[in-house]
């Protein structure tokens, strides 16, 4: 019998199951990054704004928000009640193609869900869009990289298990999250203060539609792992998702299982 496709935001509908939560304890103020300015940031782009259009589908009914022109990366702590909280944190990566953050959709709610099982969720809101020849997007790991070891840092402030802080990652964000995982021993940037000192190395990692790891080679048709992403023993445990009929294409999933 023929199966009906599943999209990965069906899939992601379903595994998550977003549309039926309660919030948890509330959400934090965001908190920036890089108190005196980002690295590397030359002041290329905009003002910050949704860039969604009426024309922009809807998911599963609802606007979602596209938000570009980030050149203030932050993080805001989303904390479940007290009854519930493990102790555990995630820090939340949203898709965009590097080109806009969907901060609600695949951040917020995810945050929501995050909650519900008594997990702290961390949002993530990094530099987009692509800067002039970023073509790596060093600087969405920096933000990376000082996100999760400023949350480690401030692990005992935040009643958090500094063991137990994962990352998410959907799309281009689980790009991100398969850059961190895989370049957390030396920072990206000029240590600023003592929270880039504590590790940014995430416990576990999971990757929802990744986009960009294995960019086909014109010249021979194959399949390759990006050079950025140096696989070894010590790589987080990883969960990795993605429907057959993703546009993004199911290789960026099965050739890490299959290799």
């Amino acid at each position: 019998m023929n199966k009906a496709p599943v999209t990965s935001f069906v899939l992601l509908w379903m595994v998550f199951g977003v549309g039926a939560l309660a919030s948890g304890a509330g959400a934090s103020e965001p908190i920036v990054l890089w108190p005196n300015g980002a690295p590397g940031e030359i002041g290329v782009v905009g003002k910050e704004h949704d860039t969604t259009a009426a024309t922009n589908r809807f998911v599963a009914g609802k606007r979602v928000i596209r938000l570009s022109n980030v050149s203030i990366p932050t993080i805001t702590l989303y904390r479940p009640s007290k009854h519930k909280d493990t102790g555990a944190a995630v820090l939340v990566c949203p898709g965009g193609a590097y080109h806009f953050v969907v901060t609600d959709l695949e951040g917020t709610e995810i945050c929501q869900w995050l909650n519900s099982i008594g997990v702290t969720g961390v949002l993530l809101k990094y530099r987009v869009p692509t800067r002039p020849g970023d073509d790596t997007h060093l600087l969405p790991l920096q933000d990376a990289q000082r996100a999760l070891g400023l949350v480690r840092f401030h692990a005992n402030d935040w009643n958090l298990d500094p063991k137990r802080i994962g990352i998410i990652g959907f799309s281009a964000g689980g790009h991100l999250t398969a850059h961190l995982s895989n370049n957390y021993e030396r920072r990206s940037y000029e240590s600023m203060d003592e929270a880039d000192q504590a590790s940014c190395r995430p416990d576990f990692a999971m990757l929802i539609y990744p986009a960009y790891l294995v960019p086909k080679n014109p010249k021979t048709n194959n399949y390759a792992l990006s050079p950025e992403f140096r696989v070894t023993a010590n790589t987080p445990p990883t969960f990795l998702m993605q429907t057959e009929d993703d546009g993004l294409g199911p290789e960026n999933c099965l050739f890490i299982i299959w290799r």
